[in-house]
C-alpha cells in the first residue's frame, strides 16, 4: 500500500465527507432557529416593556402635568400588579426651576434606591435596552399636546434568559441526537457502498498478482456497482484474449528471429566481403584525415572524409574499371595466341579498345592527381607566408592586373573604393589567394547566367590596426542550404562539373589561420552575395616605409 493510500481511503472520505455536511447543515440550521427564537423572546419582551411604560406615562401624565407628588406614586404604585417590573420613576419638568427635568416620584419593587436620571440619558432609553438581567426603557409624557416630563421603567429579562438558555439546551440536544442518527447512517451506507469496491479492488489485485485472466467479479445489487463489476469483467475478458494473442505473436517472433538469424548471417559474411576493399581504402582515407587534422585543425572532420572519398573514389574507380577490362582483353588475347587462333583484327581491336582503356586511366589519374594537388594546397601550412608593408589599393589592382586574361571574354564590372594613401604591414600572399578565390567564385557561380555583371570591392581601417575588406556581387546569390555550409570542405554546386568544393574552405582557412582574422557571408539567391574579411594589420603613417 503506498503512502498516499494510507493516507486517503474511500471509506474514511465517504464517512467524513457525510459527517462534515451533516454537521454543517445541523450547525446551520440549529442557528437560524437560535436566533430567530431569541429574537422573537427579545420581541416579546420589548413589547411587554413598552406597553407597560406607555399604559403608566398614559395614567400618570395629569399629575405630572401638575407635579403631583402623591397622585403620581399612587399612579406609579399600579405597576406593582405586574411582576416583572422593578423599578418605575417619573420625571416633569418643574417649571419653578426653568422647566428643568427634576425626579417626581417612583415605584421600588424591592425598596432599591431610587436612581435618577438626567434628560440625555431617558433620551438614549427611547429604545429598550437590555443589560444582564434587566431591560430599561423610558417614554415621553404629553399632556395636552405637551411634554411634561419622563416615565422611566425597568423590569426583570430572567424570563427571558431562562427562555433563551432552554432554546440553546433544546436545540444542541437535538443536533446532538441528529449526529448520533447520521453517524449510524453514515456507516451503514459506508458498509454498502464501500465494501464491494474494497472486494473488488482486493480481487484486482489477487489478479494481478496471479495473472489469471479467467475469472469474473460477481455482481451486487448497487445498480452502479454492477455497471463498474460489467466494466471490469469486459476488461479482464479483453485482456484475457491480449494475453493469448501475445503468446502467439510471441511464438512467431521467435520462429521468425530464428529464420533471420540464419539470414543475417548469410547476409554479413556477404558483407563483409563485398566490404573488404572498402574497408582498405578508408583505412588510408583515415590516415589521411588525422593528418589534415594535425595540419589544419579543421572543424567538420566528416564532411572532409566523405569528400575525399567522394573525389578520389571516382577517378580511381573508373581507372580500376578500365584497367581490368585490359587485362581481360588480354588474357583473351593471350589463349587465343596460344591457340593459334589469333586473327589480324581482333588484334586491332584489343589494340584499339587498350588504347581507349588507357587514355581513361590517364585522365582520372590525371583528375585524381590535381585533386589531391589542390587538396594539399588547402593543407599547406599558410603561416609561413612573410609580412611586408605594402599599399593596399596597388595590391588590389595586381590582382586584377594578373587576372586580365581570364576576364577579358567576359563583360564584368570591378569597381575598388580604397584610400590610395592607405599603406599597411601585413601578409600580401592570402589577402592575393583570398581575392583570387573569390572574384573566380563570383564568375563560375554568381554569374554563370549574367553576361555583365558588377563585383565591388572596398578597403578602409576600421581601427588603427584592424583591416576591413567588404566583397560584394550583384549575382545569383547563395541558395539557403550551401550558405549554411560555405565555407566547410567540398561543398560546391558544381560536382561532377568540374568543382571540387575546395576554395571557400581555402579562403576560409587563409583568412583565420593565415591573418589571423574573421570572414562572415551575408546572401539571398537572386540577390548576390556580401563577405565582410577583418583581420589585424600594422597601419604605416607615411608612404615611404613601402617595400
Amino acid at each position: 500500500m503506498t503512502d498516499s493510500a494510507a493516507r486517503l481511503s474511500i471509506r474514511s472520505l465517504f464517512l467524513w465527507v457525510i459527517m462534515a455536511i451533516a454537521t454543517i447543515t445541523l450547525v446551520l440550521s440549529s442557528g437560524l432557529s437560535m436566533y430567530l427564537q431569541i429574537s422573537s423572546y427579545r420581541t416579546d419582551l420589548e413589547d411587554t416593556v413598552i406597553m407597560l411604560a406607555e399604559v403608566i406615562a398614559d395614567n400618570a401624565r395629569q399629575n405630572i402635568a401638575l407635579g403631583d407628588v402623591e397622585a403620581t406614586a399612587a399612579t406609579l404604585d399600579s405597576a406593582r400588579k405586574a411582576a416583572m417590573v422593578k423599578h418605575v420613576h417619573a420625571y416633569w419638568y418643574n417649571p419653578y426651576q426653568d422647566n428643568a427635568l427634576s425626579f417626581l416620584a417612583s415605584y421600588n419593587k424591592n425598596g432599591t434606591t431610587t436612581a435618577t436620571f438626567s434628560q440625555p440619558e431617558l433620551n438614549l432609553l427611547d429604545k429598550p435596552v437590555i443589560n444582564d438581567n434587566t431591560v430599561e426603557v423610558s417614554r415621553q409624557v404629553v399632556y395636552d399636546s405637551q411634554y411634561v416630563g419622563y416615565i422611566y421603567v425597568s423590569a426583570s429579562a430572567a424570563k427571558f434568559n431562562q427562555l433563551v438558555g432552554q432554546s440553546i439546551l433544546l436545540n444542541l440536544g437535538v443536533m446532538f441526537v441528529m449526529m448520533i442518527l447520521t453517524f449510524v447512517l453514515a456507516l451503514r451506507l459506508q458498509h454498502i457502498l464501500v465494501g464491494p469496491i474494497e472486494s473488488l479492488a482486493e480481487y484486482l489485485r489477487r489478479t494481478a498478482r496471479q495473472k489469471d485472466y479467467s475469472a469474473r467479479v460477481s455482481i451486487g445489487n448497487v445498480t452502479e456497482l454492477n455497471m463498474l463489476g460489467d466494466a471490469v469483467n469486459i476488461l479482464l475478458e479483453r485482456m484475457q484474449d491480449y494475453v493469448q494473442k501475445q503468446r502467439v505473436t510471441e511464438q512467431q517472433h521467435r520462429e521468425l528471429n530464428s529464420s533471420l538469424e540464419e539470414m543475417v548471417n548469410q547476409r554479413t559474411l556477404a558483407l563483409k566481403d563485398a566490404n573488404h576493399e572498402l574497408i582498405n581504402t578508408l583505412e588510408k582515407l583515415h590516415q589521411y584525415q588525422r593528418q589534415i587534422i594535425e595540419n589544419e585543425k579543421m572543424a567538420s572532420l566528416g564532411d572532409m572524409v566523405a569528400g575525399v572519398a567522394h573525389e578520389v573514389n571516382t577517378p580511381i574507380g573508373l581507372g580500376v574499371t578500365a584497367s581490368t577490362m585490359i587485362l581481360d582483353r588480354l588474357a583473351q588475347v593471350q589463349k587465343d595466341f596460344d591457340a593459334k587462333t589469333l586473327k589480324a583484327s581482333s588484334l586491332d581491336r584489343f589494340l584499339s579498345e587498350s588504347q581507349e582503356n588507357l587514355n581513361i586511366i590517364y585522365r582520372n589519374l590525371n583528375r585524381a592527381a590535381e585533386l589531391i594537388s589542390s587538396f594539399k594546397q588547402v593543407a599547406v601550412d599558410q603561416g609561413s607566408e612573410s609580412v611586408r608593408t605594402f599599399c593596399v589599393s596597388q595590391l588590389i589592382n595586381e590582382i586584377l592586373l594578373s587576372l586580365k586574361p581570364r576576364l577579358k571574354k567576359h563583360r564584368h564590372n570591378i569597381n575598388v573604393k580604397c584610400d590610395p594613401t592607405l599603406i599597411v604591414e601585413t601578409k600580401a600572399g592570402p589577402i592575393n589567394q583570398v581575392l583570387i578565390n573569390l572574384i573566380i567564385n563570383s564568375v563560375v557561380h554568381g554569374f554563370e547566367d549574367v553576361d555583365s555583371g558588377t563585383i565591388d570591392i572596398e578597403a578602409d581601417l576600421i581601427s588603427v590596426q584592424t583591416l576591413k575588406i567588404v566583397y560584394r556581387d550583384n549575382g545569383q546569390g547563395i541558395p539557403a542550404e550551401i550558405r549554411k555550409r560555405i565555407f566547410d570542405p567540398f561543398v560546391t554546386t558544381k560536382r561532377g562539373q568540374g568543382g571540387s568544393g575546395l576554395g571557400m574552405h581555402l579562403v576560409y582557412n587563409l583568412v583565420t589561420q593565415a591573418l589571423n582574422g574573421s570572414i562572415s557571408v551575408s546572401s539571398e539567391e537572386g540577390h548576390g552575395v556580401e563577405f565582410i574579411i577583418v583581420f589585424p594589420v600594422e597601419s604605416v603613417k607615411s608612404g615611404n616605409s613601402l617595400n
